[in-house]
């Protein structure tokens, strides 16, 4: 006996009427969904933003010169935040400008399987290039006098390993909402 599918069903929910800019009298900008900011996954695309961005800059910074010495693990690093950033900062835009697109895109399995992937990603080329850093850096580190690079990817890579915690925590709460659990 073959299953029988029925259609998809897809709710949007209601839009809430306080978005937007209070102003002295009135509202404007009534199109950004700034309340957005402050709930929890707004929080967590603004963490993921801003960490993910600092674990890049520092490896931008301190890290390019030495990349030949750190090899795939310093690119694997890279690819995996730049990748990262790019994707939230699109949901995050997405959410701001959008109600509907929060409600849709949050019911759809999209943001579960990315966060899932980031996830995986952040963790395990940070674990892969802190590995390399105290394999190779740590030792120029003690011999050389002013040697930042190592102190600035060890922070790299341990941010980068928070960042792949939120991730994983982002996931978790997706996956929550995409089973309509909340």
């Amino acid at each position: 006996m073959v299953p029988s599918w029925g259609p998809t069903v897809i709710t949007v929910r209601p839009v809430s009427k306080s978005s937007g800019i209070k102003c002295c009298c009135c509202k404007c900008c009534t199109c950004l969904n700034l309340q957005f900011l402050k709930s929890e996954p707004g929080l967590l695309k603004i963490a993921e933003l801003f960490l993910g961005s600092f674990c890049q800059t520092l490896a931008f910074n301190y890290g390019l010169g030495y990349s030949g010495t750190m090899g795939p693990s310093f690119q694997s690093f890279l690819t995996a935040g730049a990748c990262c950033i790019m994707t939230t900062s699109l949901l995050l835009f997405c959410y701001i400008i959008s109600e509907k697109s929060f409600s849709l895109i949050k019911q759809s399995l999209f943001e579960t399987v990315f966060n899932a992937v980031a996830c995986f990603s952040y963790l395990s080329s940070c674990t892969y290039l802190g590995y390399i850093v105290c394999l190779i850096l740590k030792p120029m580190y003690v011999v050389t006098a002013y040697f930042q690079v190592y102190p600035a990817m060890s922070a790299a890579y341990m941010v980068g390993g928070l960042v792949g915690v939120i991730h994983g925590y982002d996931a978790y709460k997706s996956y929550k909402f995409y089973k309509g659990y909340r």
